[in-house]
């Protein structure tokens, strides 16, 4: 049975595209199959970081958009669609008009929004406009990102807000923030996750050793969260 995990959240800077790059690692690691589908034209992280894993869409045509359902269907495999900021319309858009979710439950393919927040109060007003529509058609997983913020307590009250009429597909989890400096440099070096913590060798760019523990202890947090989400 495939999956299809989109990972969004509508305000920008949320750690979206940090997420995906996280979970495409894990599929990686844990020798899960997986193809991403990157939707952020602007940013393009998730092609720029895992190419050889990676295909692009423009959700301004169904035509493109289409690919999602297309690499679900062609095997069984995960399929993890990186979202740009601001493109809950057009995902609206091509799920109503396509019932996309009735083709998913008629095909037997599970549906996961993995949903960034960073507890500000714009990332909190959208997040209260989308749990209402989604969380009662799809598992919603609310992913309280500690990279981007320490104060989730407007988080939790639209959680509770909206969670008796969820039926059990209102989940929430919380991503570890790790040390600013380290995380620039994996992005200055463009290193997978994988080549983080794991690169030493003298002559090429690599982290140093502490550098490369922290990566090894968040990412063994962060894969213990998604293990709570998708086994729970």
């Amino acid at each position: 049975m495939s999956t299809i995990h989109f990972i969004g959240g509508e305000k920008g800077g949320v750690g979206k595209s940090v997420f995906a790059r996280l979970l495409s690692q894990y599929f990686i690691d844990n020798d899960v199959p997986f193809v991403g589908v990157d939707a952020d034209r602007s940013h393009a992280s998730l092609t720029r970081y895992y190419k050889e894993f990676t295909d692009a869409i423009d959700l301004d045509f169904f035509e493109s958009t289409d690919k999602i359902m297309e690499l679900a269907l062609e095997k069984e495999t995960n399929v993890l669609v990186d979202l740009p900021a601001q493109s809950e319309r057009f995902l609206d858009r091509w799920i109503e008009e396509n019932d996309v979710l009735g083709m998913c439950e008629e095909m037997g393919i599970n549906v996961i929004y993995w949903y960034l927040v960073d507890g500000g109060r714009d990332s909190v007003q959208l997040l209260g406009k989308f749990l209402p529509k989604y969380s009662v058609v799809m598992t919603c997983a609310v992913v309280k990102n500690e990279g981007r913020g320490s104060d989730f307590s407007d988080v939790d009250n639209v959680i509770a807000s909206v969670s008796s009429s969820a039926n059990g597909t209102l989940k929430e989890a919380v991503l570890p923030a790790l040390h600013a400096p380290t995380m620039q440099k994996i992005d200055k070096h463009t290193f997978s996750f994988w080549a983080a913590a794991h690169l030493k060798e003298s002559g090429e760019a690599h982290l140093n050793l502490m550098e490369r523990q922290r990566v090894k202890v968040w990412m063994r947090k962060a894969y213990t969260m998604f293990e709570s989400i998708l086994n729970g």
